[in-house]
């Protein structure tokens, strides 16, 4: 089991203090103030560990292939089945005048 699960596993789950007789090294005998301190603390190294992997994931997109021109043939084949194209300034009127989502956007 990595950090991580372990981190995770302790913000999800109050275990109790022993597991098949051994003593869990975060729950212990502390007092209140250390647990806040411990709990704040693994809640920091999962945000922490999850903007590593936003990192990681924006990255290796950012990075790829800039020849690979996929999603313009994608875009292309969605435009020709009949998909309209929402940034036209056709379509933004129409949104702009539409008293029903103007009315659900609480704009109206």
């Amino acid at each position: 089991m990595n950090i991580f699960d372990k981190i995770s596993q302790k913000l999800n789950i109050k275990s109790n203090k022993t597991c098949n007789g051994i003593t869990n090294p975060i729950v212990g005998d502390s007092d209140n103030k250390s647990n806040e301190f411990l709990n704040r603390m693994s809640k920091n190294a999962i945000n922490l560990y999850e903007r590593q992997c936003d990192i990681k994931n924006f990255t290796k997109l950012a990075l790829s292939n800039p020849e690979n021109t996929l999603h313009n043939k994608q875009v292309e084949e969605l435009l020709k089945d009949g998909v309209f194209d929402p940034l036209e300034d056709e379509i933004i009127k129409e949104l702009a005048s539409n008293k029903e989502l103007l009315r659900d956007l609480g704009l109206e």
